[in-house]
């Protein structure tokens, strides 16, 4: 059984160019595959490897400055859920697009998985998913607004054109991991919002922490890996992807005619053309011929 280490955390780097070397040769010396980014303003990713590899990994980035306090949530997985190790320089290690958020400056009252239930039953609160449409279709809290933002880019402006459908509420806002919250927290507060609250550790914890008997969440939550989604007790879904658009697809989405392995879907099948299909293809054929060698 691999272990699956999800991980952010906001902090000055000066100069993340000069992390990003070491922190992939560790990486890679360990077998840990996965993604992380690094921001002048933090890190932020997914790792899975061996709980020895995992926990090598973790102790260079709480080496890196200002990562003592790292926190992280771990799941499991039987198969390895990455094809590759990748260490990527990002302007924004979660992309919102508006300059002057800045969590270490002030952020939502954290609450905790077992106070989250209390909090969004209350009639004075409105409860914002914060995540991107494709992963809202797959499970949310009983009752939360879905903005329907294709990207966290346009969460802003989806807020400027909606404020007035929440004046007089407190607002409660959640999302896979926390990430996002942090920096959406922060936008609502400099809009004047006064109570402004997020799940601590986000989705993943609250399924960990919250038996599925008492449980408001509806659905399976999305996750950036092969695994593509998580249930309760943090066990995998029943989705898969879509490897042309990268969108879940459900059992049954994939017994619609619209469906081809790698190439499309019923949700993808207008977006792209001909051309971009015979690639698709290839890509796949690719892949297949890879899984029967037993290479990646």
């Amino acid at each position: 059984m691999l272990t699956v280490a999800a991980l952010y955390h906001f902090t000055r780097f000066p100069d993340p160019a000069a992390l990003k070397g070491p922190l992939a040769r560790v990486a890679c010396a360990n077998g840990v595959r996965g993604t992380l980014l690094l921001a002048p303003e933090g890190i932020n990713g997914t790792i899975a490897g061996t709980r020895a590899g995992i926990d090598a990994v973790l102790a260079h980035i709480r080496g890196l400055p200002g990562c003592a306090g790292l926190e992280w949530k771990e799941s499991a997985a039987e198969t390895m859920p990455f094809g590759r190790m990748k260490v990527r320089l990002k302007r924004e290690i979660v992309t919102m697009g508006q300059p002057d958020v800045d969590p270490r400056a002030a952020v939502g009252h954290y609450v905790a998985p077992q106070d989250w239930n209390e909090l969004i039953r209350a009639p004075d609160v409105a409860v914002i998913d914060t995540r991107n449409d494709y992963e809202v279709a797959i499970g949310s809290f009983a009752g939360a607004v879905d903005p329907g933002t294709r990207s966290f880019r346009d969460f802003p402006a989806w807020w400027q054109q909606n404020a007035h459908r929440f004046q007089g509420k407190r607002i409660a806002m959640f999302c896979t991991g926390g990430i996002r919250c942090e920096k959406s927290t922060n936008y609502l507060l400099s809009q004047g919002v006064e109570e402004v609250f997020h799940l601590k550790g986000g989705i993943l914890k609250y399924l960990e922490d919250v038996p599925e008997g008492d449980s408001l969440w509806q659905g399976e939550c999305f996750v950036f890996d092969q695994r593509v989604s998580l249930t309760h007790g943090l066990r995998q879904g029943r989705h898969g992807l879509c490897h042309a658009c990268r969108r879940p697809l459900a059992p049954e989405d994939r017994d619609r005619p619209e469906f081809e392995d790698g190439v499309s879907c019923h949700r993808c099948l207008a977006e792209y053309d001909n051309a971009d299909r015979a690639r698709f293809r290839e890509r796949q054929r690719q892949f297949d011929l890879a899984a029967d060698r037993g290479t990646n």
